[in-house]
C-alpha cells in the first residue's frame, strides 16, 4: 500500500492523528463538503428527472455501499446470485468492471455458459462472480443502463443485480442492499477526501436493506441504520487451491514459509487473517487495488518469495495470474460470507422485488 494510501486511511479514522496530520485534515474537509454537495445535487436532479433514470421491465436489485474501499460487495453479489439462481430464474450480473480496459460498449462476460472473457478483459471481480455462478449472466458496462438493456433483451435476464450500484442512479432498482464495514461504518463521517464516504451519510435514507459486514464484537449500529439490519462475517476457507484448482488443506501449510500477497482494498487484513490460520509469513507484499500485475509486480514477488516455500493470495488476485511461473507454488484462499439471519434477508429481497 502506498504513502498516500495509509496516510488517507489514517486521516479517515481520525485515531491519534498528529498535529500535522489535524491541519491537512481541516483543510480537507471543505474539499469533502463540495464533492458531498455535488453528489447531493445529482440525486436531486435524478429525482426530479433532470437527468433520466431508466426503469427496466424486469426486478433489479442493488448491492452497493457508501464507502469507498473493500467492504465484502463480491461475496455479498455473489450470495445474492445463488439465492435467485436457486428459484429458477435468468439471472444477469451487472458490474462496472474496474481495472479492464475501458470502453464505452458493454461486454459479456458469461452467458450461462462459464466465463468468455479473461480477467485482464473484464476485470477480476466479474471473472470471479462469472466463475463461482457459471448460469448466471455477467454483464461490465461503464454505462449501467447499456448492460441491463443488453441482459434484458438479447439474453432473456429475469432479474438484474447491480454490482456497486448504490450511486448509479440512471438504472431505477427494487431494493437497495448497502453494506457497511461493521468496525468502522462510516470511518470518520467525512466525504472523500477528508473521509471514505461518497456521499454524506443521510443518503443512507435511500436504501432499503443494511448488511454490515466483518462483524465481531463491535458496539451495535444498527439502531442508527434507517432500515433493516443484517450481520455478517467473512472468513478464509479450511482449503486452499492452486492456481489450477488442486485442493490443499490450508492447515498442511502450517509447517512451511509462506508470501502472501494481495492487490485488494485491505490487504493486511487479508495477511492478519492467514496468520491467525496459522500460517508463518516471512513476508507480505500489499499491491494497489485491482493491481494488473505486470513484469514489474511480478519481479517484486519473485524477490520477496526468495527463501519461501510458497506464495499463497486471494482468490481476487489469482484470477490474474494463472501464467504467472515463480518457481514455487501458488495459493489462493478463497473468501466464505456467512450471513446471521441468511434466510432472513433473501426473504426481505424477495419481497422488495415482487
Amino acid at each position: 500500500m502506498n504513502r498516500l494510501s495509509e496516510l488517507h486511511r489514517r486521516l479517515s479514522a481520525s485515531e491519534r492523528l498528529n498535529a500535522a496530520d489535524r491541519s491537512l485534515l481541516a483543510l480537507l474537509i471543505p474539499l469533502g463538503w463540495l464533492y458531498g454537495i455535488i453528489a447531493w445535487l445529482r440525486v436531486r436532479c435524478y429525482r426530479l428527472g433532470i437527468l433520466r433514470s431508466w426503469r427496466p421491465p424486469v426486478p433489479v436489485v442493488s448491492v452497493g455501499n457508501l464507502a469507498v474501499g473493500g467492504t465484502g460487495k463480491t461475496p455479498t453479489v455473489d450470495a445474492v446470485a445463488k439465492h435467485f439462481l436457486a428459484t429458477g430464474r435468468r439471472v444477469a450480473i451487472v458490474s462496472r468492471g474496474y481495472g479492464a480496459p475501458g470502453g464505452k460498449s458493454a461486454r459479456i462476460v458469461c452467458t450461462g455458459q462459464g466465463p468468455l472473457l479473461s480477467a485482464d478483459i473484464c476485470g477480476d471481480e466479474p471473472f470471479l462472480l462469472a466463475r463461482r455462478n457459471p448460469t448466471a449472466i455477467v454483464i461490465v458496462a461503464r454505462k449501467r443502463a447499456r448492460g441491463v438493456h443488453l441482459a434484458i433483451e438479447r439474453l432473456g435476464a429475469q432479474i438484474v443485480i447491480l454490482d456497486d450500484g448504490f450511486q448509479h442512479l440512471a438504472v431505477q432498482r427494487d431494493a437497495d442492499l448497502v453494506l457497511l464495514d461493521c468496525g468502522s461504518p462510516l470511518g470518520n463521517r467525512q466525504v472523500l477526501p477528508a473521509g471514505i464516504l461518497r456521499e454524506f451519510p443521510a443518503a443512507l435514507r435511500r436504501a432499503d436493506l443494511f448488511l454490515l459486514t466483518r462483524c465481531g464484537n463491535e458496539t451495535d449500529t444498527s439502531k442508527e441504520l434507517p432500515g433493516p439490519v443484517f450481520r455478517s462475517r467473512h472468513r478464509l476457507s479450511e482449503q486452499a487451491l492452486s492456481l489450477q484448482g488442486e485442493a490443499v488443506a490450508l492447515e498442511s501449510l502450517r509447517e512451511k514459509k509462506g508470501v502472501a500477497f494481495a492487490g485488494i482494498a485491505d490487504p493486511e487484513l487479508f495477511f492478519r487473517q492467514l496468520r491467525e490460520k496459522g500460517l508463518f509469513l516471512t513476508e507480505t507484499v500489499a499491491f494497489g487495488d485491482h493491481v494488473p500485475y505486470d513484469a514489474n509486480d511480478l519481479a517484486r514477488l519473485k524477490h520477496a518469495a526468495d527463501g519461501a516455500d510458497f506464495l499463497i493470495t486471494t482468490e481476487k488476485d489469482a484470477v490474474k495470474l494463472a501464467e504467472m511461473n515463480s518457481g514455487l507454488p501458488c495459493y489462493q484462499v478463497p473468501l466464505e460470507l456467512e450471513i446471521e439471519q441468511h434466510d432472513e434477508l433473501m426473504s426481505h429481497l424477495s419481497a422488495l422485488i415482487r
